[in-house]
């Protein structure tokens, strides 16, 4: 490929990575409807505000990702779209690290938990998906999605270790209720990912996998109607 051919290439992914963004960016009914699914009912402008700063920096990561990840991974499937996804929230995680420039809140008197941001059930669904998963490739000697199986467990955890630990943002619900959708997603696309990985050949005991990957992922990413109180 020549030089000019490699700028054309980039110029156009580059202006399909922009349009995917622009139609992706959230606006104040994005953040007011991310809030009620996950159990604030009736948000506030600050807390509308909180909630679409935390899908922009989830959002702007996407589009690129997405161009960028197939040819590392060869594939244009269902795993480009979880390593986005697990990638792009990973990189917001790490941001959010970041001490607020603004006007910071007292903290809470109960400190937070990893079990009160994920429920142990979903966290012992994780377990098992990861562990059966790196079982089957070890005893099958699938040495690529063994590392595939491994990282994705470990991305995933760190998703939801950094959600749990970072700085207290905007009143509590709204930070609460962040917090629990960035692990909760992160566990969830865990189990599938590792269900998908562990059992990549067609047949009937992959299709049964597949299925409880899919059902596990759905469970656990499911909104909160009302949000549960902290132990």
């Amino acid at each position: 490929m020549t030089w000019g051919e490699t700028l054309a290439v980039a110029f156009f992914t580059g202006l399909i990575g922009l349009m995917i963004l622009i139609v992706l960016w959230p606006g104040e009914k994005h953040g007011k409807r991310l809030l009620k699914r996950w159990g604030v009912p009736d948000p506030d402008a600050a807390e509308v505000t909180l909630a679409v700063r935390y899908l922009k920096r989830r959002r702007l990561w996407y589009p690129w990702l997405f161009l960028a990840i197939p040819p590392v991974l060869g594939d244009n499937g269902p795993g480009t779209i979880l390593t986005t996804l697990l990638l792009g929230g990973l990189i917001a995680e790490l941001v959010a690290q970041r001490p607020s420039r603004g006007p910071r809140r007292e903290a809470v008197l109960a400190p937070r938990t990893l079990t009160g941001i994920v429920p142990v059930w979903a966290l012992v669904l994780s377990g098992l998906a990861s562990a059966g998963a790196i079982a089957r490739l070890v005893w099958t000697a699938q040495w690529t999605l063994l590392a595939a199986a491994v990282g994705t467990t470990v991305v995933c955890w760190v998703i939801t270790a950094l959600a749990v630990r970072r700085p207290a943002v905007g009143e509590p619900r709204a930070d609460l209720a962040l917090r629990r959708r960035s692990g909760r997603v992160a566990i969830g696309l865990g189990i599938a990912a590792c269900a998908a990985i562990g059992w990549p050949v067609a047949g009937l005991d992959a299709l049964l996998v597949m299925v409880a990957g899919l059902a596990a992922l759905l469970a656990v990413t499911a909104p909160l109607k009302r949000q549960p109180t902290p132990a």
